[in-house]
């Protein structure tokens, strides 16, 4: 698998990341963005299935401390503003240097909230984004959520499971739950900045989402309101793993519709 060499906080790091679907395409190309977890590895096959079956062309990457990417070394903490970190900094250097103009930006969870923080803060560089399962304030449930996590890492198989996916496991979990149950990460709220979108928005939440409620979609409609809303019956947090087919087909009508 092919690696992007970027700097990072002032050193080099290396992303890795994985061309998937038609090698061309009459469309912009896709750049999938995975979840507090994920990378590469653990999108499974969805990203591959869903580009070639409606013809485009994406982009499955893994950011930094996550997947086959450079770990985050144990001593260097993840910011609270992580997200519009990524958003602001560490994307637009990865689409620079892959010569990617104008995605459309597919994100889950955390991917999801840096879909909308980077077409907040670039709308003129993206060309849409499909947002499922996007976090724009903090909910109890979703403490709820990381808290369960957090004891299914010390009583549970989840430190091993999560080893198949990324090089240093135990770095991706304490960043990502020890952040998020931060109390000052309480207070972390997106909203102000959502009113700046003005590319298409595809929202897309499970009726039966284990980490949030659809307030966090109708919030992002109350302030982009030309978004449009897939509320997704018997479908958890993941879409693409409990509703593939359906998200699928959804999406794929709303970016063809809405692309040059």
């Amino acid at each position: 698998m092919p690696f992007a060499e970027l700097q990072w906080k002032q050193r080099p790091v290396r992303l890795e990341y994985q061309w998937v679907g038609a090698a061309r395409s009459e469309y912009p190309v896709v750049v999938f963005l995975h979840e507090g977890l994920g990378s590469v590895a653990m999108w499974k096959d969805f990203p591959e299935r869903f580009c070639a079956e409606y013809g485009f062309r994406g982009l499955v990457f893994s950011r930094y401390g996550y997947g086959e990417s450079t770990p985050r070394p144990r001593a260097e903490t993840v910011p609270l503003d992580y997200l519009r970190e990524q958003a602001h900094e560490a994307l637009p250097a990865l689409l620079a240097q892959l010569r990617i103009d104008r995605p459309w930006l597919f994100g889950h969870s955390d991917g999801a909230s840096i879909a909308l923080l980077y077409a907040s803060r670039f709308p003129r560089d993206t060309g849409g984004i499909v947002a499922m399962a996007p976090h724009i304030f903090v909910e109890e449930i979703t403490l709820d959520g990381i808290r369960r996590a957090r004891a299914a890492w010390l009583a549970t198989d989840l430190r091993q499971r999560l080893a198949r996916y990324h090089l240093d496991a135990e770095s991706v979990f304490r960043g990502w739950n020890d952040t998020w149950l931060d109390p000052a990460f309480r207070g972390w709220n997106i909203e102000a900045e959502l009113p700046a979108i003005r590319c298409p928005a595809l929202l897309v939440q499970g009726e039966d989402d284990e980490y949030g409620t659809l307030e966090q979609l109708y919030g992002i409609r109350r302030k982009v309101p030309h978004a449009e809303v897939l509320a997704l019956e018997d479908c958890g947090h993941a879409p693409h793993r409990d509703q593939p087919d359906l998200l699928g087909k959804c999406a794929a009508r709303f970016i063809k519709e809405r692309s040059p």
